[in-house]
């Protein structure tokens, strides 16, 4: 993970600074940083809608006593694309952009699924209600246990 990271930090501000150069070349200095300006203005105002919305559907989802796990799913990807907008960078803006779109959500959403486990605190995997009598549950007197 640390080395994922490090190639993270490392690699895309090399691809923003190659993008940078390339646009300026091509449009010139000014009209490039204020594209930079205007995607930041335009993708904040458009997280700020998605967001307002998806706090709506996780309170109409909990009193309803659901669960809103593809709801908080969403608003950490709709939270990490507001970070990549504010992020000064074409390829960044790009990247959050691309979260901001409910079809690639979806399916960062259906990838990530396929390989964890949302368990309810009050429930396990399969559902079944967890308790005091639930076999996997060991009991242990202060005296049984150490630090």
């Amino acid at each position: 993970m640390g080395r994922l990271l490090f190639a993270t930090f490392l690699v895309v501000p090399l691809i923003e600074i190659g993008l940078f150069i390339n646009i300026g070349q091509i449009i010139g200095l000014w009209p490039t940083l204020l594209g930079v300006v205007l995607t930041a203005m335009i993708g904040s105002w458009i997280v700020r809608q998605q967001g307002l919305s998806l706090v709506a559907e996780i309170n109409r989802q909990m009193r309803m006593g659901q669960l809103p796990a593809r709801q908080l799913a969403d608003g950490m990807m709709i939270g990490i694309a507001g970070a990549l907008l504010i992020t000064p960078g074409y390829f960044t803006d790009t990247c959050g952009f691309l979260l901001l779109v409910p079809a690639v959500r979806s399916a960062i959403y259906a990838f990530l699924k396929s390989r964890i486990t949302v368990v309810d605190l009050g429930r396990g995997p399969a559902g079944n209600p967890r308790g005091p009598h639930d076999s996997r549950t060991i009991d242990l007197d202060e005296d049984d246990w150490r630090d």
